[in-house]
């Protein structure tokens, strides 16, 4: 077979890929950048307006609040949700009887649809027969009669200040998908460097600092990469918790806004103009960890 009938039946075979790719991936993009400099509201033709839709950012006090609830979101959901899924890797890789059925359950939550997970939180957070909060009352009870203190069960669903905990622990209850990357991290650590650092009189402290981490550091650098760049695309839990809006916009993040701009308030132009400055941040950040964490990783054979 001549290499140029292979290249046209290989181009034939991958055309699929390449026309939706090209169709609803790379169009989509190049429209978008476009559509940024623009006046675009769906309806009528988009207008040139410059650099018009990225100086209207700087005076949006809902586009400042919602990228400020972002980063607050980030700054502490990311650590959480690595740290829970770390501490119950360590717990389920201890040899204990019942222990495949111990991560099926920590693991379960993880595969719940967003939706149905995000329903769900709002029966456990109602602020008058939720879960949660009726098991706090007793307890807050208890403590107000013995100290004579005045504590009430938060307001998780109606208070501005427990909008962002109460999203940050909904993370932390699907941390399944990190906590089995961890726990196959942990399963590959060589038994001989545990033994070594035994003898030479280490405690499980010193082990898990000195051996543990860092022969599952890369583990630990992907998670918190893949972290970074989903909390700040943030969307569908707030969405479906607050469809009209959570009290003082202290749920409205920088994806939400965008998408309201976009398919609420028709406009496209602003929405994707908001989309590149996403982009541009999502990729100055992700490069900034790659330089700031690389002498904090460590790759078994590297430089052999």
């Amino acid at each position: 077979m001549k290499p140029s009938r292979e290249r046209r039946l290989g181009l034939l075979f991958i055309s699929p890929f390449l026309i939706g790719f090209t169709v609803f991936t790379i169009y989509p993009v190049i429209a978008s950048l476009y559509y940024s400099f623009c006046d675009y509201d769906v309806l009528s033709p988009p207008q040139f307006v410059g650099l018009a839709n990225f100086r209207e950012m700087a005076s949006d006090d809902r586009f400042a609040k919602g990228l400020w609830n972002t980063v607050v979101f980030t700054v502490f959901a990311v650590p959480v949700t690595m740290v829970t899924a770390l501490v119950l890797a360590f717990l389920l890789n201890m040899k204990l009887r019942g222990q495949a059925l111990y991560r099926t359950i920590f693991f379960l939550p993880s595969i719940v649809p967003i939706i149905a997970s995000s329903v769900l939180w709002l029966w456990l957070l109602n602020s008058d027969y939720g879960l949660i909060n009726a098991s706090l009352r007793p307890i807050m009870s208890w403590l107000n009669s013995a100290f004579g203190l005045h504590l009430e069960p938060p307001g998780w669903l109606t208070d501005p200040d427990y909008a962002k905990p109460a999203l940050i622990m909904m993370a932390a209850w699907g941390v399944g998908g990190n906590m089995i990357l961890y726990l196959a991290a942990l399963g590959d650590v060589p038994q001989q460097l545990y033994e070594a650092a035994e003898l030479d009189g280490a405690g499980a402290w010193e082990r898990a600092r000195h051996v543990t981490l860092p022969m599952i550091s890369p583990v630990l650098f992907f998670t918190l990469v893949m972290g970074l760049i989903g909390s700040f695309q943030y969307f569908a839990q707030p969405l479906v918790m607050w469809p009209g809006g959570a009290p003082g916009d202290s749920a409205l993040f920088y994806a939400l806004y965008l998408f309201q701009n976009a398919f609420l308030y028709l406009r496209m132009g602003y929405a994707s103009a908001q989309a590149w400055l996403l982009f541009i941040v999502i990729v100055a950040t992700t490069l900034l960890v790659f330089r700031s964490t690389r002498r904090f990783v460590y790759y078994a054979g590297e430089g052999a």
